[in-house]
């Protein structure tokens, strides 16, 4: 009876095998396998969707905030008084939250006010009297909130009251306020704080009148305020800066800012479009201030407190940032002017139109390059990199690479705009070298020049790009890259007669190697051998890279040197040790870059400042080549007091000229830099130098839901053939089952005689 009982049920189950497989394969043919980071529907939104990588932005705080994962936060959610225009190249600074960018009034040692062109050794001080726009509000915040007698809501908190509240939104009253230029003031007096390290401070200490003095003063504050508490304590009383005043910078009245600065310095105005110097509301540090908050991170590096476009409304620590419109927001307008070629790329097709476009903007986090990728390419992401350009170029040299890449990208829609940024890469000779150096006697220095320049005409940049850049980059022919004032398309900067003529369409054309040979002959070095010893020319040549990507690079590097007989013994080094070489001047010959700190040419022009050497400053300067020349520090000493216009733009023609007859570089080129944006996404013109670019991008959200349907459309065609190995998998096996079911109940019924 027992055994009966167990087969038919053991029937029963293997009758119902096949339809719940049959019903399983249907369920998983129907459901789409989701790597979607957003939720369904979410792609219909008015929202950019972005990635962040490896962890959560670490100082939201624009006192200490200087790292490049920071700034898609702070710039979108501060307003410093500058901002570059958005679209002009050579960039062009124009007023942020100041009205408009102020010129400066210069002072001698007694007061008295300078003319603009007066001599920079003459200028004592230089005044900016900055005025703020009137009407800016702050996001809403519960730090400006006040109930109907005015006082505020959330500023005598203690612990037990933040017992429910995680984050901003967790608090029921917000408030906010107008904008002064007393919040400026408390910023800039607020970047001598010892609580957190500022990376302008030491910078701004030796230009701001008495900013290095208010230091030392904050410090000793800081310690009697904190003089009873334990060093471990997160919970400090407030610092308030309102009642420690100093004399470099004050508010004339509600809406006029005072800075003054040491000297003449053209190049603080740039300082001025940094969130450094973005505007603090005291209410929001005492806020922050109170006990507890430390401890649920309820402070600025988590939920900063400015006027900008967006504010941050979800900060999930490394799973996901939400940035949203501020609706408190003063209103800008996308610009009706940029660039030549602008027009005809789109740029100006929101010309007029309210910022920003979009209403929401989220960052997911992304921890591995391929999943990246791939929700990028899926159409997830609008864009794999907001702010870095180095993803497109990437991009760029994929689809070179490889055809059936290129198609995808290019049936994507994908746009890669591509740009020359503020920064290039050179071979220097250092001119301490009594071979490839100034040289000690007149003759000594003819001959040196000459070899450098046969150098310069044989290392063949342009097969460089397309080799080892693939193609993405441009020939230097100076040290002023082409996004900056002084370079000019017809100036010296564009184009550089000792290593190049000009071709038939009026391009530059590198001179034969001929001419190198003959140039390195009258250096003393015919055919590469010394003339009067008969000895080979052998130059060492230091590189910054051991990896195993470097041999390719430094053998290329041989045969530049080989073509006019030129031996180069190659001393490839790690990062810290080429260091050490390069400021002790005990390089020869060597590789180095630069990134632009500012956008202005007197950041790659200092780089062969005399004064600036690295053998003179002990390697305090950034002179790396160590080159010297009166005639041009001379030039610089005039350059570096001027602003942008026709005296400066002579001047640093006149420099470029010097420095391309002495060639203590060979220029080597300027990395094309690009974005990577999906076709739904608009106005996103590449820039390294820009960081408030969020608020001008728009999005097309039907096109974008449109289009991720189409890309992530199920796979429906394997589920037949699926089906029919089911069965056939399955039904052989279920007949020899049954099969033996039946001879078993038969064997047991013959047994037991066909009792029940």
């Amino acid at each position: 009876m027992g055994s009966i009982g167990d087969g038919l049920r053991r029937c029963s189950a293997a009758a119902l095998a096949l339809p719940m497989l049959i019903s399983a394969v249907l369920i998983t043919g129907c459901t789409e396998i989701r790597n979607n980071p957003h939720a369904a529907g979410a792609e219909a939104t008015n929202t950019l969707f972005v990635p962040f990588r490896g962890h959560s932005p670490k100082y939201l705080d624009p006192t200490s905030s200087y790292s490049n994962d920071e700034t898609p936060f702070t710039y979108q959610v501060y307003e410093p008084p500058y901002q570059y225009h958005y679209l002009k190249r050579p960039y062009e600074l124009i007023g942020r939250s100041a009205v408009e960018v102020a010129k400066p009034v210069y002072r001698d040692r007694d007061g008295r006010e300078l003319p603009g062109d007066a001599p920079g050794e003459t200028i004592a001080e230089t005044e900016f009297i900055i005025r703020i726009s009137p009407g800016v509000l702050y996001a809403p915040h519960p730090a400006f909130a006040t109930d109907p007698g005015g006082k505020y809501y959330y500023h005598s908190l203690r612990a037990e009251d933040l017992a429910e509240r995680y984050k901003i939104s967790d608090f029921e009253h917000t408030g906010t306020r107008e904008l002064t230029a007393d919040d400026f003031v408390y910023s800039i007096r607020r970047l001598a704080t010892p609580r957190i390290k500022s990376p302008a401070f030491s910078t701004m200490s030796e230009h701001i009148v008495g900013l290095a003095e208010y230091g030392k003063k904050i410090v000793a504050i800081d310690r009697e305020l904190r003089r009873k508490l334990d060093p471990t304590d997160r919970d400090l009383p407030f610092l308030d800066f309102r009642q420690y005043p100093f004399p470099g910078t004050e508010a004339i009245d509600r809406h006029t800012l005072r800075i003054r600065v040491m000297g003449k310095y053209p190049q603080f105005k740039y300082w001025l479009a940094m969130t450094f110097f973005a505007p603090i509301p005291w209410e929001a540090e005492k806020f922050y201030s109170q006990p507890g908050m430390a401890e649920k991170n309820l402070t600025l590096n988590y939920w900063p407190v400015g006027t900008g476009p967006f504010m941050v409304t979800e900060y999930l620590e490394n799973r996901r940032h939400v940035l949203s419109r501020n609706p408190n927001f003063h209103g800008e307008t996308y610009p009706c002017e940029g660039a030549p070629g602008d027009r005809e790329l789109g740029y100006l097709d929101d010309c007029g139109k309210p910022l920003p476009f979009v209403d929401k903007v989220v960052f997911d986090i992304e921890k591995e390059a391929v999943p990246l990728q791939a929700k990028f390419l899926q159409g997830y992401y609008d864009s794999p990199a907001i702010e870095r350009l180095d993803y497109g170029t990437g991009l760029l040299v994929a689809m070179g690479d490889d055809k059936k890449t290129e198609k995808e990208y290019r049936d994507k829609g994908i746009r890669l705009p591509t740009t020359i940024e503020s920064n290039n890469w050179y071979i220097a000779f250092n001119w301490a070298d009594p071979v490839v150096g100034k040289g000690d006697t007149p003759e000594r220095q003819e001959r040196n020049r000459k070899l450098r320049q046969a150098l310069s005409i044989a290392i063949n940049w342009e097969e460089h790009i397309a080799i080892f850049e693939r193609g993405q980059g441009a020939a230097a022919q100076g040290p002023v890259p082409p996004s900056l004032f002084g370079y000019r398309e017809d100036g010296p900067a564009a184009f550089n007669p000792v290593v190049y003529t000009r071709g038939g369409d009026g391009k530059p054309l590198r001179r034969p190697i001929a001419e190198a040979k003959a140039l390195l002959a009258q250096a003393g070095y015919p055919d590469g051998r010394d003339a009067v010893s008969g000895k080979p020319l052998v130059l060492n040549f230091d590189y910054q890279n051991t990896g195993p990507g470097s041999k390719a690079v430094l053998d290329w590097y041989v045969k530049q040197f080989a073509k006019i007989g030129v031996q180069m013994e190659v001393r490839a080094t790690d990062y810290n040790r080429f260091q050490d070489k390069v400021n002790s001047g005990s390089a020869q010959i060597f590789f180095w870059g630069w990134l632009a700190d500012y956008p202005d040419a007197e950041n790659f022009l200092f780089l062969l400042y005399g004064p600036n050497s690295k053998v003179r400053t002990n390697g305090n300067g950034e002179n790396s080549s160590n080159y010297e020349s009166a005639e041009y520090d001379r030039l610089y000493d005039q350059m570096k007091y001027l602003e942008d216009g026709p005296e400066k733009q002579r001047l640093i023609d006149q420099m470029i000229v010097i420095l391309q007859r002495d060639a203590p570089w060979s220029f080597g080129y300027f990395p094309t830099s690009a974005a990577a944006y999906h076709q739904w996404v608009s106005n996103g013109k590449p820039t390294q130098i820009i960081r408030n670019h969020i608020a001008y991008l728009r999005v097309d959200p039907q096109l974008r839901t449109k289009l991720i349907a189409q890309w992530n459309k199920p796979v429906w065609w394997p589920m037949p053939l699926l089906l029919l190995l089911l069965f056939a998998a399955v039904l052989p096996a279920w007949f020899v089952w049954r099969r033996r079911e039946q001879e078993t109940a038969a064997r047991t019924l013959a047994r037991t005689g066909g009792a029940p």
